[in-house]
């Protein structure tokens, strides 16, 4: 129900009329208390507004807000996790789509490392908890708060470079029973992905050195062409795209772990040419899994995780804990094609309910 001022206002000044005309009643006394409590709620909704959701949100291009959500901000991607790349060429001016070659100011982890981070964290979990409460943040406290000592002191196959989350159990790759619901969903939809992948891969320029169409990213890799079509970057739906795949982003919507509203969610269409390796690298956080459904699979593709390889299956999802020390390539033949997949970040399961809403709070773009 909405509520503006100059309605409550009014609402107010009624009640006070009818207070006047029965004052000695208990009637009257009791309206006045239901509308000074009405006019509190008013004003505390106003000044402690909740959260902004991101799903069935579109931001344009230009990050300003169409539909639903609240400022956007970046926090680069990546093929199997959006981590940084080992080695990562300083002061690299390249125009990439993963967090090794971002530049951007706006870039949460590279605006804000290190010990100034952690600060940022905690100060927006105070926040939180002043606005919300303190119930269930056990686990989100102790993470914040001693952010500095699990990230430096992690073992080298498992580092997240921006929040962990301690006391999660952890293994480089998940069983489908981990998110049952919405990994049955995605291959269920495996046809329609398919096929919207299709019609905006066809586009795509077969050779190398050609500007990409609208909508795809290249992403910097030792050797090889790895693109991506992202629907969801870092927590900010790319309405363009979205408009393109309307099938696909019906599906995102009825994921029930899909991370809609902070910087860790991410949707895309990921494709590596023949030839290509993904550099070895850790994603951002433990807090999700990385979920990859597979859409085109060709002889001599791989992805593997904490040294465990995994081949993917066409139809089928892959689940897997990008925090650990990851790498994909495909070393099949021109004549066999690119391998593709569809990428999409859930909510790790042990992660309970109020960390979620916490973290989104914490970790909303633009924050």
């Amino acid at each position: 129900m909405e509520w503006s001022l100059e309605g409550v206002r009014g609402l107010v000044a009624g009640g006070m009329q009818s207070v006047r005309e029965c004052e000695s009643s208990a009637l009257g006394t009791g309206l006045c208390l239901l509308l000074l409590f009405v006019w509190y709620c008013y004003r505390v909704g106003r000044e402690h507004g909740s959260p902004p959701p991101l799903r069935g949100g579109y931001v344009s291009e230009s990050g300003r807000l169409v539909a639903g959500g609240g400022p956007r901000m970046a926090l680069g991607g990546s093929e199997a996790g959006g981590g940084r790349v080992k080695g990562r060429p300083a002061g690299s001016a390249e125009e990439q789509n993963g967090f090794a070659y971002c530049q951007s100011a706006e870039c949460f982890r590279c605006a804000h490392p290190g010990e100034g981070l952690n600060q940022r964290l905690y100060h927006s979990l105070q926040d939180y908890a002043k606005r919300y409460t303190w119930a269930g943040m056990g686990r989100v406290h102790k993470g914040v708060r001693e952010q500095g000592r699990y990230l430096s002191s992690r073992a080298s196959i498992q580092k997240p470079e921006v929040f962990f989350l301690p006391d999660l159990p952890s293994a480089p790759f998940f069983s489908r029973e981990a998110q049952k619901h919405d990994v049955e969903l995605l291959e269920r939809s495996f046809p329609a992905l398919l096929a919207e992948f299709q019609s905006v891969y066809q586009q795509v320029p077969a050779r190398t050195g050609v500007q990409l169409p609208s909508g795809w990213k290249a992403n910097g890799t030792p050797r090889g062409q790895w693109w991506t079509f992202y629907l969801v970057n870092q927590g900010t739906p790319l309405a363009r795209n979205a408009r393109r795949c309307p099938r696909t982003w019906r599906v995102l919507g009825q994921l029930r772990t899909f991370i809609a509203n902070n910087v860790f969610g991410n949707a895309c269409f990921s494709v590596l040419n023949p030839g290509t390796l993904v550099t070895e690298h850790y994603g951002p956080t433990n807090v999700r899994l990385r979920c990859h459904l597979g859409l085109k699979v060709p002889p001599g593709c791989e992805l593997v995780v904490g040294g465990e390889p995994q081949c993917w299956s066409e139809g089928s999802c892959l689940l897997f804990d990008d925090s650990f020390l990851h790498t994909a390539f495909h070393e099949g033949s021109v004549e066999d094609g690119p391998r593709a997949v569809f990428m999409v970040d859930l909510w790790h399961p042990n992660v309970a309910a109020a960390e979620r809403q916490a973290l989104d709070y914490i970790f909303t773009p633009g924050r």
